[in-house]
């Protein structure tokens, strides 16, 4: 487990960021699909009206952000399957969303996965990357470190810069729609919503 989830003094705020860098892998049949995180976006549980736990709320759906952290929280939204990982203790329903990833391995796949789309609409999106990963809602509820889907910090990636903003899609939620609680690495053309003007092909937004 990323030694991150088991620091009980960083917020998930910290999380989403450390997240970054991070490698998102499944593996399916025996073939491995993975890349780095370059965008997050942060939600605070209880006190958050953009959160599916806001005022506590509880039912058999969101269960897993009420578990440890490092737990993945699966869900479905417009018929996008998007990935979620619990950030706090037992009980504490924090948690983050993984919005983007740059492929690394399993290229191949991916490509086949998304309808043979240009490489950079691969996984520039939260459906977009569950789609070319292969992830399906039977991976709800496992633990970043088993199962098919995986986080881990080997072969971890520096970011140059961090930018963080408003979280996108998020309306009509008071101060919560304008919070800038989404994280993304400056420069890389991956993330999602982002200008070819903004791209930056020789780094990618990462140190060397």
């Amino acid at each position: 487990m990323p030694e991150f989830f088991m620091n009980p003094l960083l917020e998930t705020t910290d999380i989403a960021k450390q997240l970054l860098g991070c490698v998102l892998s499944y593996t399916q049949n025996g073939k491995r699909r993975s890349g780095w995180i370059v965008e997050t976006e942060a939600y605070l549980g209880e006190k958050d009206q953009a959160a599916h736990t806001y005022h506590g709320h509880q039912s058999k759906r969101v269960e897993a952000l009420y578990a440890p952290a490092g737990t993945f929280y699966i869900h479905q939204m417009m018929q996008h399957t998007m990935i979620n990982i619990s950030t706090k203790e037992n009980g504490n329903p924090e948690g983050v969303l993984i919005r983007a990833i740059q492929p690394i391995e399993g290229k191949d796949t991916m490509a086949k996965n998304r309808g043979n789309k240009p490489q950079l609409e691969w996984t520039n999106g939260p459906g977009k990357l569950t789609q070319a990963l292969g992830v399906t809602m039977a991976d709800y509820g496992t633990l970043a470190t088993e199962g098919r889907l995986q986080i881990s910090e080997e072969g971890r990636r520096q970011p140059l810069e961090i930018i963080s903003g408003p979280r996108i899609g998020i309306p009509n939620k008071g101060k919560w729609t304008e919070a800038p609680l989404r994280f993304y690495i400056k420069g890389n053309p991956f993330v999602s919503r982002t200008a070819k003007k903004y791209h930056d092909l020789e780094t990618y937004g990462w140190e060397e």
